[in-house]
């Protein structure tokens, strides 16, 4: 059975606010821009704020159009096209988020490797599932608040891309809430999605956030406060799962 791990339980909340943190925040921005990281790439901490890294490997499921890059791109911090391509193959992007443990008052920083594949290639190829798959700590389940149809989906998808066997943490991403006022899904119809299946339910916008001064540039600041709630869900969600697996925590009982 899923646990809802309640915000804030493992991972304070609101400390990305805080003046410790600026340290921190200041290793995944470069002049008010969100750094672009590569797969050898870390971010570069001074010596008093030494951090632990916690790496994860993230796939996101979906159908074709729900807004599986543009969800990665505002999590990054990279522009989001107003054009929907298909994605080809398998994209990864890395996105580092620190957080501090509650019990502990320990800084961990934070590693997601993001997994996206459009879905006529893993139609059409059957390793690419499997690869995506490979050793992921967590799947996205995505649906969009203006297209009914994926929300409806959301358990045939679950059923299709993972089995209750296998121990990966399933977390649902409504997208589009930017579009909120023409949404198909409504709130009591995500609360009793959330009651029945015991998971936890994050909304994100699709659209590209504030720009600097300059008119062109993302204010890489204003974009990590938009996201910061579902870095934060993440980090706390797969955190709960590595303390279950070290047996620190009991695991949860089956429904």
């Amino acid at each position: 059975m899923a646990v809802l791990v309640k915000s804030g339980s493992l991972i304070t909340a609101d400390w990305y606010k805080s003046v410790e943190s600026r340290e921190y925040l200041a290793s995944i921005l470069r002049r008010n821009k969100r750094k672009v990281f590569g797969l050898l790439e870390r971010p570069v901490l001074p010596p008093q704020a030494a951090a632990d890294t916690a790496s994860y490997k993230i796939f996101l499921s979906g159908k074709s159009g729900v807004g599986k890059t543009a969800a990665i791109a505002k999590l990054a911090g990279l522009e989001i096209s107003s054009v929907h391509h298909e994605t080809t193959g398998i994209q990864t992007r890395t996105v580092y988020w620190p957080g501090k443990l509650v019990e502990s008052g320990r800084v961990i920083m934070f590693r997601f490797q993001f997994w996206d594949c459009g879905e006529a290639s893993l139609k059409k190829f059957d390793h690419i599932l499997a690869a995506c798959k490979d050793k992921a700590d967590a799947i996205l389940f995505l649906f969009s608040f203006t297209d009914r149809s994926s929300f409806d989906d959301l358990p045939s998808q679950m059923s299709r891309i993972v089995h209750d066997s296998e121990k990966i943490v399933k977390i649902v991403i409504g997208t589009k809430f930017d579009q909120y006022m023409h949404t198909d899904v409504t709130e009591r119809e995500l609360h009793d999605f959330q009651q029945t299946w015991h998971l936890p339910v994050f909304r994100i916008k699709s659209v590209n956030g504030p720009r600097l001064s300059d008119g062109k540039t993302l204010d890489g600041k204003a974009g990590l406060l938009e996201v910061a709630h579902i870095l934060n869900g993440l980090a706390e969600q797969l955190w709960y799962q590595d303390q279950v697996t070290a047996g620190l925590v009991p695991a949860p009982h089956n429904r």
